[in-house]
């Protein structure tokens, strides 16, 4: 079926706001896309009904447990996983640097990490911190400066005896890049004993995940980037997390991936993630009537949502191709990308760039976006990074085509029809 844009764009109310009367278009959404509207009832329904702390007899604090046990069930669903080995956090970065320590107090002086040029700060700082304690030595996968990839052949060789870790990202947040998870951990398993890290935080809003088939042993992501609240979540394979000492406070439980959860949580976070994912349940409902599990329509939703936005972002790789001055920087097709594109101006900073889009109500990033690495190695620190334009699946065609149009002004060219063929 057509793809339900409408329906869609009526679930994220932030997409109706009007500046001036001139509709804005988020094409931010890599640093944190608009929350769909069954996210902000949840949130809004569980407070204005009653909070509390969790394991007490009455009546509020026995809903926060219910909703903290459909939480952690939502979740596993979305991923393909079990309930306990899900933990929510405030940010996939304090989780990261949570794990890094619980998993350093069993490695030594000399042991090994895989980090790579690719990832954002989040997957790089926590490792390099425990490194530099745990007197550990760093290999760096490198990238490719012109395919925007990954020189994954070189992995093989980075690993040995000693590797305790590779810490790789599902998607980059800068270019856009979809890394070969599968390669990975073959390559992992067939070399060493090494755990796999994923940061799946752009990956998740884009693409179906499934942890089991992936093979990994500990992933993270960030439900406000898929359409959520504020918060963090952590996978963490069972047989591992039991094995972990976490820090954390003594009367914290320490079930599974649960003893990550020190400290009270966002209960109304958790409730948002609930919405969260009901609202791809119904997009999954929308686009293939008559599933039977919430699993197998989370799986359609995502089907849908890849196939239109891979049609969006070639309308807007088609765009700007037309501009001799702009430099793409990651893949030229959405082929293994998420539809995260980055690119620099000839004649105009990034900074420079995103103004001029901000005047006309598109908003983008310009900078490194926390992927300190990546810019690094393409050499554009000194320059001011890259601007960024991030789509997701309720973003409209028209709105490229705005885009599009808005880039042509900023470069004195006349363009008539934006995306050619594709309108």
């Amino acid at each position: 079926m057509t793809f339900p844009i409408d329906a869609v764009r009526s679930r994220f109310p932030a997409l109706a706001v009007t500046d001036h009367g001139r509709p804005r278009i988020y094409f931010d959404a890599p640093g944190g896309t608009q929350v769909c509207s069954e996210a902000i009832e949840a949130m809004r329904r569980h407070l204005i009904e009653g909070t509390a702390n969790a394991g007490g007899a009455f009546a509020t604090s026995r809903a926060v447990d219910t909703l903290s046990r459909d939480a952690h069930r939502a979740v596993a669903d979305l991923i393909g996983a079990d309930p306990d080995e899900v933990a929510f956090g405030p940010n996939m970065t304090s989780l990261t640097f949570a794990v890094s320590r619980a998993l350093a107090r069993e490695w030594e002086k000399g042991d090994e990490l895989v980090l790579t040029r690719l990832d954002h700060d989040a997957n790089v700082s926590p490792w390099l911190a425990v490194a530099e304690d745990r007197d550990l030595t760093v290999r760096w996968i490198d990238l490719d400066p012109a395919s925007g990839r990954l020189k994954l052949n070189a992995l093989a060789d980075m690993l040995s005896p000693r590797t305790k870790l590779v810490a790789i990202g599902g998607a980059s947040n800068a270019l856009g890049t979809i890394a070969d998870l599968d390669e990975v951990v073959r390559t992992v398993r067939e070399n060493s004993s090494a755990l796999v890290y994923v940061d799946a935080v752009q990956l998740a809003p884009h693409v179906m995940l499934d942890v089991e088939a992936l093979g990994c042993d500990l992933l993270a992501f960030s439900p406000y980037k898929l359409f959520g609240p504020h918060a963090g979540v952590l996978w963490c394979r069972r047989n591992l997390a039991e094995g972990l000492h976490a820090y954390k406070v003594r009367p914290a439980g320490s079930q599974s991936a649960r003893r990550f959860e020190t400290g009270t949580p966002s209960f109304e976070a958790q409730a948002g993630v609930i919405g969260m994912v009901d609202y791809i349940d119904w997009l999954g409902s929308t686009v293939s009537p008559g599933l039977d599990t919430r699993r197998e329509r989370l799986c359609a939703a995502f089907t849908a949502c890849v196939a239109y936005e891979a049609e969006l972002g070639l309308r807007l790789l088609d765009g700007l191709a037309r501009f001799n001055s702009v430099r793409l920087y990651g893949p030229g097709d959405m082929k293994d990308r998420v539809p995260t594109f980055a690119f620099t101006v000839e004649g105009h900073s990034p900074a420079a760039v995103i103004k001029h889009l901000a005047g006309h109500g598109i908003f983008a990033w310009a900078g490194h976006f926390y992927a300190v690495e990546t810019i690094t190695r393409l050499g554009l620190e000194k320059a001011g990074g890259l601007v960024r334009v991030g789509l997701c699946h309720y973003n409209a065609r028209e709105e490229v085509d705005r885009f599009i149009l808005a880039m042509a002004e900023l470069l004195s060219i006349i363009v008539t029809h934006p995306v050619g063929a594709a309108n």
